[in-house]
């Protein structure tokens, strides 16, 4: 039998790349899936594809950064599946520039999407998972939450956040059987980089799936164990020491 048949798993950004990927190999799982990203017609063929596989799928679009349309997603998907088991917080965006040419537009776009947002999904999973008896928060961070790049003050900023809220969603988790993690990938492939034509772009890389499958030994782990943190990256990656 599938490892989580049967369990409702939440994925933010889920109409393309790392979160495309995670909601294939979790439906392959057997997980049931509730799908949101903002960009609609990507998220809805998403759906169709996994509808496809034998997935049952809920999607809708959201901004994360909204709470009244984080508070309707979660609404709804609740509705029609009675339950919240397993959230992956993934959704994001990047922005940068050296620090003294960072607007403030730019900084607020970022920490919204990647901190803001994982805070009001979170905080609305969390109800959820409390009120059924435990259940599993998985934060997409980054290793810029580790090692920051030059030119990255907002991404950098928001990621070193996700980790720092993770740890306090792990511990106000820990009485109500919420275990929470986050998963740092080094460079992964995405739809951005290989549209980007950025020579930096050119370093190792590797697949979404391959993030996707150190999500799913995190969500299958027994309910009494969490691996709080995971950093995966290639071999050949600067990490230590990176420039």
């Amino acid at each position: 039998m599938s490892r989580l048949q049967g369990k409702v798993a939440v994925i933010t950004g889920a109409n393309q790349g790392i979160g495309k990927a995670i909601a294939i190999a979790l439906a392959a799982e057997g997980c049931r899936l509730a799908l949101c990203a903002r960009n609609d017609t990507k998220l809805q063929a998403t759906a169709q594809e996994l509808r496809a596989r034998g997935a049952e799928v809920f999607a809708e679009p959201v901004d994360v950064t909204v709470e009244s349309q984080v508070e309707a997603f979660f609404g709804n998907l609740h509705k029609h599946f009675g339950r919240v088991d397993l959230l992956v917080n993934n959704a994001g965006a990047f922005d940068g520039g050296r620090f003294d040419t960072v607007s403030l537009n730019d900084w607020n776009t970022v920490i919204g999407s990647c901190l803001t947002g994982t805070f009001l999904c979170s905080r609305r999973a969390f109800a959820f998972m409390k009120d059924s008896g435990g259940g599993r928060i998985i934060n997409i961070g980054s290793i810029s939450a580790q090692r920051p790049r030059e030119g990255s003050a907002p991404y950098t900023a928001a990621k070193f956040g996700v980790w720092g809220l993770t740890q306090a969603i792990a511990l106000d988790g820990r009485p109500f059987g919420i275990a929470c993690s986050c998963l740092h990938p080094g460079n992964v492939m995405v739809e951005r980089r290989q549209d980007s034509g950025k020579t930096s772009d050119e370093e190792p890389m590797m697949s979404s799936a391959t993030i996707a499958e150190v999500a799913v030994a995190m969500a299958v782990l027994p309910p009494h164990v969490n691996m709080l943190e995971a950093i995966v990256l290639p071999v050949d990656q600067l990490y230590v020491g990176r420039g």
